[in-house]
């Protein structure tokens, strides 16, 4: 291997990360514009206006989703397994919010009835708000500590509930990472209109970038001042073969800040979120969308990017045995599988770029309603 294990584990961190800022960008833009629907459209040509925004290329960035997906079930299976198990539910209220959007961008306006169409859209919604609310629960309760622990064979154990996944913490995050996704959706959506659905849709980035920049810092005030965070008080050899019950962790109030104090350079990544998002609602609001967008990715990239680093090297701490909490060194697979991994990452994710961006290219420009009026029967 070119790589040592300790590197490969790293890179893997660092790739699984990746992976989900692509996934909240490229797919999260789509959910965004999903949420808004059934208000930026007041009519039913103003809302296929709204739909053909995303509707040619939202299913092609579920590949971001998926690979998200795949890549922590090879790279980390302790995490996959234990966080599957314990968010069960929650995973299955993203998987059925998930059904309503391919079904809806085909069968939406395939009958030309005002209820069949309305209750597309706001299946279209549930499609578009509820996996970033989740997504962001799941996140605040990673933040906390989740109540798991593993026998001697490694068999998690859940000792939660469903109902505890939804604490004032977990819901503020959730709210967070809601309004982070619909603002990346206004803003998308500003572009690729014109008019009134650009104005509404201006109004909304506004909105939801304010939203996102509050709650951020409140979260981050929250977890500065509550008892938040956990340290591994014993020798950690990252070069060893992955055993979570080998250390020695301890619950530590304040211990998500140890990373900035530690290496202040850290302190860049939470300052994404802040001028990406400042600078977004800026150029929004100056009618500058494209770059909006770009600078709200950049914003993304901070608030995802912040959790990470708070908890690095800890990707999913227990609460109920917190020596039993998973992290970067002992819940990944082994040498060989990580690397051969990378290089078909290193293969196939400039493929997935290169494809990306020529789809984008040639369904580039404005959704009008004059284009919707003239493609009557072939558009979404």
């Amino acid at each position: 291997m070119i790589f040592d294990y300790p590197t490969l584990k790293l890179i893997w961190w660092l790739l699984v990360g990746v992976l989900l800022v692509g996934f909240a960008i490229m797919d999260g833009h789509d959910m965004g514009v999903g949420t808004l629907l059934p208000f930026v459209g007041k009519n039913d040509e103003e809302r296929r206006v709204v739909i053909n925004t995303v509707g040619p290329h939202w299913d092609g960035n579920q590949v971001w989703f998926i690979t998200a997906g795949g890549a922590i079930f090879a790279a980390w299976p302790l995490v996959y397994a234990t966080a599957f198990s314990g968010f069960y539910w929650a995973m299955l209220a993203v998987l059925w919010a998930l059904f309503f959007r391919p079904v809806g961008f085909d069968y939406r306006s395939k009958i030309n009835n005002p209820t069949w169409r309305s209750t597309w859209d706001w299946g279209l919604f549930i499609g578009g708000a509820v996996p970033p609310l989740i997504f962001g629960v799941a996140f605040g309760n990673l933040l906390q500590g989740v109540p798991f622990h593993f026998d001697d064979n490694l068999a998690s154990y859940y000792t939660g509930s469903f109902w505890g996944l939804l604490n004032p913490f977990a819901l503020l995050v959730g709210v967070v990472s809601t309004a982070m996704i619909t603002f990346h959706g206004a803003i998308y959506l500003a572009h690729r209109t014109e008019g009134e659905i650009q104005r509404r849709s201006t109004r909304a980035a506004l909105i939801f970038g304010v939203l996102m920049l509050a709650g951020f810092t409140a979260a981050g005030v929250w977890i500065a001042n509550g008892n938040f965070g956990y340290a591994i008080s014993s020798v950690i050899d990252p070069a060893a073969l992955p055993n979570p019950l080998s250390k020695t962790v301890v619950q530590q109030s304040g211990a998500w800040l140890d990373n900035y104090r530690n290496t202040p350079a850290t302190m860049i990544v939470p300052a994404l979120a802040y001028l990406g998002g400042l600078l977004a609602l800026v150029l929004v609001a100056r009618g500058r969308t494209l770059s909006a967008f770009v600078a709200s990715s950049i914003a993304i990239i901070g608030v995802i990017g912040t959790a990470g680093v708070s908890m690095f090297p800890f990707v999913m701490p227990s609460s109920t045995l917190p020596s039993a909490s998973l992290t970067v060194w002992d819940s990944v697979s082994s040498h060989r599988t990580l690397g051969i991994m990378f290089w078909a990452t290193l293969i196939f994710m400039p493929l997935i770029i290169v494809y990306t961006s020529w789809a984008y290219k040639v369904m580039a420009g404005k959704v009008t309603l004059a284009y919707i009026r003239e493609n009557e029967h072939s558009a979404y």
